[in-house]
Protein backbone atom coordinates (compact mmCIF):
# COMPACT_ATOMS: atom_id res chain seq x y z
CA UNK A 1 0.00 0.00 0.00
CA UNK A 2 1.48 3.66 -0.76
CA UNK A 3 2.87 5.44 2.08
CA UNK A 4 1.36 9.20 3.28
CA UNK A 5 2.77 11.52 4.68
CA UNK A 6 1.59 15.40 5.84
CA UNK A 7 3.10 18.79 5.85
CA UNK A 8 1.40 21.26 7.73
CA UNK A 9 2.30 25.20 8.36
CA UNK A 10 0.25 26.43 11.17
CA UNK A 11 0.45 30.32 12.59
CA UNK A 12 1.68 31.39 16.07
CA UNK A 13 -0.55 33.58 17.82
CA UNK A 14 -0.78 36.17 20.57
CA UNK A 15 -3.20 34.17 22.96
CA UNK A 16 -5.18 37.29 24.22
CA UNK A 17 -5.09 39.43 20.65
CA UNK A 18 -5.08 36.78 18.13
CA UNK A 19 -2.40 38.67 16.01
CA UNK A 20 0.69 36.22 14.86
CA UNK A 21 3.78 36.49 16.70
CA UNK A 22 7.09 36.24 14.83
CA UNK A 23 7.63 33.36 18.01
CA UNK A 24 8.91 30.74 15.80
CA UNK A 25 12.74 30.72 16.40
CA UNK A 26 11.82 30.95 20.05
CA UNK A 27 9.05 27.63 19.49
CA UNK A 28 11.50 25.70 17.61
CA UNK A 29 14.39 25.90 20.27
CA UNK A 30 11.94 24.70 22.85
CA UNK A 31 11.18 21.79 20.51
CA UNK A 32 14.92 21.31 19.90
CA UNK A 33 15.15 20.91 24.08
CA UNK A 34 12.81 18.26 24.25
CA UNK A 35 14.51 15.09 23.93
CA UNK A 36 10.71 12.79 23.65
CA UNK A 37 9.99 14.41 20.49
CA UNK A 38 11.18 13.68 16.92
CA UNK A 39 13.32 16.30 15.07
CA UNK A 40 9.59 17.30 12.89
CA UNK A 41 9.52 20.99 13.40
CA UNK A 42 10.59 23.27 10.66
CA UNK A 43 10.80 27.08 10.61
CA UNK A 44 9.45 28.66 7.55
CA UNK A 45 9.28 31.59 5.54
CA UNK A 46 7.93 33.75 7.86
CA UNK A 47 8.83 33.75 11.56
CA UNK A 48 4.80 34.13 12.76
CA UNK A 49 4.68 30.08 11.28
CA UNK A 50 5.64 26.39 12.16
CA UNK A 51 5.81 23.83 10.08
CA UNK A 52 6.03 20.14 10.54
CA UNK A 53 5.91 16.89 9.09
CA UNK A 54 4.34 13.93 9.83
CA UNK A 55 6.13 10.07 8.91
CA UNK A 56 5.12 8.45 6.07
CA UNK A 57 1.75 6.17 6.93
CA UNK A 58 0.33 3.24 5.68
CA UNK A 59 -3.06 3.54 7.46
CA UNK A 60 -5.31 6.64 7.84
CA UNK A 61 -5.66 6.33 11.47
CA UNK A 62 -1.61 6.34 12.12
CA UNK A 63 -1.58 9.35 10.08
CA UNK A 64 -4.53 10.77 11.82
CA UNK A 65 -2.59 10.38 15.05
CA UNK A 66 0.15 11.77 14.23
CA UNK A 67 -1.14 15.02 12.85
CA UNK A 68 -3.29 14.99 16.33
CA UNK A 69 -0.06 14.08 18.02
CA UNK A 70 2.21 16.83 16.72
CA UNK A 71 -0.15 19.31 16.66
CA UNK A 72 -0.70 18.39 20.83
CA UNK A 73 3.44 18.77 21.14
CA UNK A 74 3.49 22.37 19.17
CA UNK A 75 1.10 23.94 21.82
CA UNK A 76 2.78 23.78 24.65
CA UNK A 77 6.13 24.93 22.87
CA UNK A 78 4.64 27.39 21.91
CA UNK A 79 2.70 28.21 24.98
CA UNK A 80 6.02 28.47 26.79
CA UNK A 81 7.52 31.29 23.90
CA UNK A 82 4.08 33.41 24.62
CA UNK A 83 1.88 32.48 21.51
CA UNK A 84 -0.37 30.03 20.70
CA UNK A 85 -0.69 27.76 17.73
CA UNK A 86 -3.85 27.65 15.36
CA UNK A 87 -4.54 25.48 11.97
CA UNK A 88 -5.90 29.29 9.88
CA UNK A 89 -4.36 29.25 6.60
CA UNK A 90 -4.54 32.96 6.55
CA UNK A 91 -4.57 35.69 9.17
CA UNK A 92 -8.01 37.22 9.88
CA UNK A 93 -6.33 40.22 11.76
CA UNK A 94 -4.04 42.53 9.82
CA UNK A 95 -0.48 41.82 10.51
CA UNK A 96 2.97 42.94 9.01
CA UNK A 97 4.88 39.68 8.06
CA UNK A 98 8.22 38.90 9.57
CA UNK A 99 10.44 37.03 7.05
CA UNK A 100 12.70 34.33 9.00
CA UNK A 101 16.51 35.29 8.59
CA UNK A 102 18.34 33.04 6.27
CA UNK A 103 20.11 33.20 2.35
CA UNK A 104 17.32 31.43 0.82
CA UNK A 105 14.80 33.21 2.22
CA UNK A 106 16.60 36.46 1.89
CA UNK A 107 16.89 35.99 -1.93
CA UNK A 108 13.03 35.35 -2.00
CA UNK A 109 12.80 38.64 -0.71
CA UNK A 110 14.65 40.51 -2.63
CA UNK A 111 13.80 38.76 -6.21
CA UNK A 112 9.87 38.70 -5.19
CA UNK A 113 9.69 42.08 -3.22
CA UNK A 114 5.56 42.58 -1.83
CA UNK A 115 5.14 38.71 -3.09
CA UNK A 116 7.29 37.28 -0.68
CA UNK A 117 6.28 39.74 1.97
CA UNK A 118 2.51 38.90 1.78
CA UNK A 119 2.74 35.44 1.56
CA UNK A 120 2.51 34.65 5.02
CA UNK A 121 -0.41 31.67 4.12
CA UNK A 122 -0.68 28.22 5.88
CA UNK A 123 -0.87 25.39 3.56
CA UNK A 124 -1.29 21.46 4.01
CA UNK A 125 1.03 19.47 1.70
CA UNK A 126 -0.02 15.64 1.07
CA UNK A 127 2.81 13.66 0.06
CA UNK A 128 2.27 9.83 -1.59
CA UNK A 129 4.51 7.17 -3.05
CA UNK A 130 4.92 6.69 -6.00
CA UNK A 131 7.28 3.52 -7.81
CA UNK A 132 9.61 5.37 -10.12
CA UNK A 133 9.66 8.90 -11.46
CA UNK A 134 7.98 7.40 -15.12
CA UNK A 135 4.96 6.48 -12.64
CA UNK A 136 4.96 9.72 -10.95
CA UNK A 137 4.93 12.05 -13.90
CA UNK A 138 2.11 9.69 -15.35
CA UNK A 139 0.39 10.25 -11.99
CA UNK A 140 0.97 14.40 -12.13
CA UNK A 141 -0.58 14.01 -15.42
CA UNK A 142 -3.24 12.32 -14.85
CA UNK A 143 -4.72 14.78 -11.41
CA UNK A 144 -4.60 17.97 -12.50
CA UNK A 145 -8.22 17.94 -13.28
CA UNK A 146 -9.42 16.70 -9.70
CA UNK A 147 -7.23 19.21 -7.51
CA UNK A 148 -9.37 22.13 -7.47
CA UNK A 149 -12.09 19.91 -5.23
CA UNK A 150 -9.83 19.19 -2.77
CA UNK A 151 -8.95 23.23 -2.94
CA UNK A 152 -12.76 23.50 -2.04
CA UNK A 153 -12.85 20.87 0.72
CA UNK A 154 -10.39 22.33 3.06
CA UNK A 155 -11.14 26.06 2.27
CA UNK A 156 -10.12 27.98 5.50
CA UNK A 157 -9.07 31.50 4.71
CA UNK A 158 -12.22 33.77 4.62
CA UNK A 159 -10.27 36.82 6.13
CA UNK A 160 -7.59 38.94 4.98
CA UNK A 161 -5.75 41.72 6.75
CA UNK A 162 -8.79 42.19 8.93
CA UNK A 163 -11.38 41.58 6.09
CA UNK A 164 -13.67 39.42 4.82
CA UNK A 165 -12.68 38.23 1.24
CA UNK A 166 -15.46 36.89 0.25
CA UNK A 167 -13.50 33.71 -0.51
CA UNK A 168 -13.27 30.25 0.92
CA UNK A 169 -9.59 29.84 0.37
CA UNK A 170 -8.06 33.05 -0.28
CA UNK A 171 -4.59 31.73 0.40
CA UNK A 172 -4.21 30.23 -2.56
CA UNK A 173 -4.84 33.47 -4.59
CA UNK A 174 -2.48 34.80 -2.71
CA UNK A 175 -0.04 31.49 -3.62
CA UNK A 176 -0.47 32.33 -7.14
CA UNK A 177 1.95 34.98 -7.27
CA UNK A 178 4.65 33.38 -7.16
CA UNK A 179 5.70 32.91 -10.81
CA UNK A 180 5.89 28.99 -10.71
CA UNK A 181 2.70 27.95 -8.93
CA UNK A 182 -0.55 27.09 -10.24
CA UNK A 183 -1.87 24.06 -12.52
CA UNK A 184 0.62 22.69 -15.37
CA UNK A 185 0.50 21.43 -18.89
CA UNK A 186 0.17 18.08 -19.61
CA UNK A 187 4.69 16.22 -19.42
CA UNK A 188 4.18 12.80 -21.25
CA UNK A 189 7.04 11.38 -19.45
CA UNK A 190 9.47 12.06 -16.34
CA UNK A 191 12.17 13.17 -19.17
CA UNK A 192 10.06 15.74 -20.58
CA UNK A 193 9.08 17.25 -16.79
CA UNK A 194 12.98 17.02 -15.47
CA UNK A 195 13.65 18.97 -18.85
CA UNK A 196 10.64 21.81 -17.70
CA UNK A 197 12.06 22.41 -14.10
CA UNK A 198 15.84 22.71 -15.56
CA UNK A 199 14.79 24.89 -17.83
CA UNK A 200 12.66 26.92 -15.23
CA UNK A 201 15.69 27.18 -12.96
CA UNK A 202 18.34 28.04 -16.10
CA UNK A 203 16.16 30.89 -16.19
CA UNK A 204 17.43 32.28 -13.42
CA UNK A 205 13.67 33.37 -11.85
CA UNK A 206 13.86 30.51 -9.62
CA UNK A 207 16.94 29.91 -7.34
CA UNK A 208 16.42 25.70 -7.82
CA UNK A 209 13.85 22.90 -8.25
CA UNK A 210 12.60 23.35 -4.92
CA UNK A 211 10.83 26.54 -6.10
CA UNK A 212 9.23 24.72 -8.29
CA UNK A 213 5.20 25.55 -6.79
CA UNK A 214 3.51 23.26 -9.06
CA UNK A 215 0.06 22.30 -7.60
CA UNK A 216 1.59 18.66 -7.85
CA UNK A 217 5.03 17.64 -8.40
CA UNK A 218 7.63 15.36 -7.65
CA UNK A 219 9.29 15.94 -4.62
CA UNK A 220 12.49 17.21 -4.70
CA UNK A 221 13.49 15.65 -1.48
CA UNK A 222 11.29 11.81 -1.27
CA UNK A 223 10.22 9.33 -3.59
CA UNK A 224 6.61 10.87 -3.70
CA UNK A 225 4.08 13.26 -5.78
CA UNK A 226 3.43 16.30 -3.60
CA UNK A 227 -0.01 17.76 -3.81
CA UNK A 228 0.35 21.49 -2.64
CA UNK A 229 -3.26 22.96 -3.08
CA UNK A 230 -4.72 22.44 0.29
CA UNK A 231 -5.15 25.24 3.04
CA UNK A 232 -4.04 23.78 6.11
CA UNK A 233 -7.63 22.53 7.74
CA UNK A 234 -8.77 23.39 11.02
CA UNK A 235 -9.42 20.46 11.84
CA UNK A 236 -7.03 17.24 11.74
CA UNK A 237 -9.79 14.71 10.85
CA UNK A 238 -10.46 17.22 7.99
CA UNK A 239 -6.37 17.12 6.72
CA UNK A 240 -6.81 13.08 6.88
CA UNK A 241 -9.50 13.70 4.40
CA UNK A 242 -7.38 15.46 2.11
CA UNK A 243 -4.30 12.84 2.61
CA UNK A 244 -6.93 9.94 1.96
CA UNK A 245 -8.66 11.28 -1.31
CA UNK A 246 -4.50 12.48 -2.58
CA UNK A 247 -3.43 9.12 -2.36
CA UNK A 248 -6.99 7.45 -3.91
CA UNK A 249 -6.35 9.78 -6.60
CA UNK A 250 -2.38 8.88 -7.11
CA UNK A 251 -3.66 5.14 -7.15
CA UNK A 252 -6.57 5.72 -9.03
CA UNK A 253 -4.01 7.60 -12.14
CA UNK A 254 -1.47 5.00 -11.32
CA UNK A 255 -3.73 2.36 -12.23
CA UNK A 256 -5.02 4.15 -15.29
CA UNK A 257 -1.26 5.04 -16.92
CA UNK A 258 -0.57 1.14 -16.69
CA UNK A 259 -3.55 0.00 -18.43
CA UNK A 260 -3.04 2.67 -21.26
CA UNK A 261 -5.73 5.15 -19.89
CA UNK A 262 -4.69 8.82 -21.54
CA UNK A 263 -5.47 11.49 -19.26
CA UNK A 264 -7.83 14.58 -19.69
CA UNK A 265 -6.57 17.10 -22.05
CA UNK A 266 -7.63 20.39 -20.14
CA UNK A 267 -5.73 23.42 -21.04
CA UNK A 268 -4.17 24.85 -18.35
CA UNK A 269 -6.45 28.23 -18.68
CA UNK A 270 -9.51 25.94 -17.40
CA UNK A 271 -8.16 24.54 -15.06
CA UNK A 272 -6.92 28.27 -13.51
CA UNK A 273 -10.34 28.77 -13.99
CA UNK A 274 -11.37 25.78 -11.93
CA UNK A 275 -9.03 26.31 -8.69
CA UNK A 276 -10.54 30.03 -8.91
CA UNK A 277 -13.76 28.73 -8.59
CA UNK A 278 -13.08 26.39 -5.80
CA UNK A 279 -10.91 28.92 -3.56
CA UNK A 280 -14.21 31.53 -4.48
CA UNK A 281 -16.93 28.96 -2.92
CA UNK A 282 -15.44 26.49 -1.62
CA UNK A 283 -18.55 24.30 -1.23
CA UNK A 284 -20.99 26.78 -0.91
CA UNK A 285 -21.99 27.28 -4.35
CA UNK A 286 -20.83 25.82 -8.16
CA UNK A 287 -17.99 24.06 -8.75
CA UNK A 288 -16.11 23.50 -12.18
CA UNK A 289 -17.36 19.44 -12.97
CA UNK A 290 -13.36 17.82 -13.30
CA UNK A 291 -14.40 16.20 -16.14
CA UNK A 292 -16.90 18.36 -18.36
CA UNK A 293 -15.46 22.09 -16.59
CA UNK A 294 -18.55 23.08 -16.54
CA UNK A 295 -20.22 24.15 -13.56
CA UNK A 296 -21.94 21.73 -11.05
CA UNK A 297 -23.04 21.71 -7.53
CA UNK A 298 -20.74 21.09 -5.18
CA UNK A 299 -22.04 18.01 -3.91
CA UNK A 300 -22.00 16.76 -6.92
CA UNK A 301 -18.59 17.48 -7.77
CA UNK A 302 -17.23 16.11 -4.44
CA UNK A 303 -19.27 12.66 -5.35
CA UNK A 304 -17.47 12.71 -8.76
CA UNK A 305 -14.08 12.67 -6.78
CA UNK A 306 -15.43 9.89 -4.49
CA UNK A 307 -16.31 7.79 -7.39
CA UNK A 308 -13.44 8.22 -10.03
CA UNK A 309 -11.26 7.02 -6.42
CA UNK A 310 -14.04 4.25 -5.30
CA UNK A 311 -12.08 1.52 -6.55
CA UNK A 312 -8.84 2.66 -4.74
CA UNK A 313 -10.36 3.70 -1.55
CA UNK A 314 -12.35 0.76 -1.28
CA UNK A 315 -9.03 -1.71 -2.01
CA UNK A 316 -7.18 0.51 0.85
CA UNK A 317 -10.58 0.63 3.66
CA UNK A 318 -10.87 4.15 3.29
CA UNK A 319 -14.32 4.59 1.14
CA UNK A 320 -16.68 4.72 4.04
CA UNK A 321 -14.59 6.87 6.01
CA UNK A 322 -14.10 9.39 3.10
CA UNK A 323 -17.74 8.80 2.27
CA UNK A 324 -18.74 10.17 5.95
CA UNK A 325 -16.65 12.89 5.83
CA UNK A 326 -17.26 14.62 2.39
CA UNK A 327 -21.01 14.12 4.17
CA UNK A 328 -19.76 15.94 7.33
CA UNK A 329 -17.79 18.60 5.30
CA UNK A 330 -21.14 19.41 2.84
CA UNK A 331 -23.04 19.52 5.74
CA UNK A 332 -21.47 21.58 8.17
CA UNK A 333 -18.65 23.22 6.48
CA UNK A 334 -14.95 23.63 6.22
CA UNK A 335 -12.96 25.98 8.10
CA UNK A 336 -13.72 28.90 6.26
CA UNK A 337 -17.70 28.41 7.16
CA UNK A 338 -17.21 28.12 10.79
CA UNK A 339 -14.43 31.17 10.64
CA UNK A 340 -17.19 32.99 9.42
CA UNK A 341 -19.72 31.85 11.66
CA UNK A 342 -17.59 32.76 14.94
CA UNK A 343 -17.68 35.95 13.08
CA UNK A 344 -21.07 36.75 12.44
CA UNK A 345 -21.82 35.84 15.82
CA UNK A 346 -19.34 37.85 17.80
CA UNK A 347 -18.46 40.55 15.23
CA UNK A 348 -14.88 39.84 16.45
CA UNK A 349 -11.92 38.84 14.52
CA UNK A 350 -9.91 37.60 18.05
CA UNK A 351 -12.73 35.46 18.30
CA UNK A 352 -12.58 33.94 15.35
CA UNK A 353 -9.01 33.10 16.24
CA UNK A 354 -9.63 32.34 19.49
CA UNK A 355 -12.01 29.99 18.29
CA UNK A 356 -9.37 28.54 15.60
CA UNK A 357 -6.82 27.82 18.51
CA UNK A 358 -9.53 25.70 20.18
CA UNK A 359 -10.53 23.31 17.06
CA UNK A 360 -6.72 23.07 16.09
CA UNK A 361 -6.77 21.08 19.16
CA UNK A 362 -10.12 19.19 19.03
Amino acid sequence: MRTVGVEEELLLVDPETGEPQSLSAAVLARASRCEAEDDVFEKELHSQMLEFGTHPQSGMDELGAEIVRIRGEAAPHAREAGCAVAALAASPLPVRPAISMNRRYQWMAEQYGIATREQMVCGCHVHVSVESDDEGVAVVDRIRPWLPVLIALSGNSPFWQGRETDYASYRSRVWQRWPSAGPTELFGSAERYRRRVADMVDTGTILDEGMVYFDARLSARYPTVEVRVADVCLHADTAVLVATLVRGLVETAAREWRSGRDPLDHSVSLLRLANWQAARTGLGGDLLHPVTMRRAPAEAVVRALLEHVEGALSDSGDLERARTSCADLLRHGSGARIQREVWERTGSLREVVAACVEHTQA
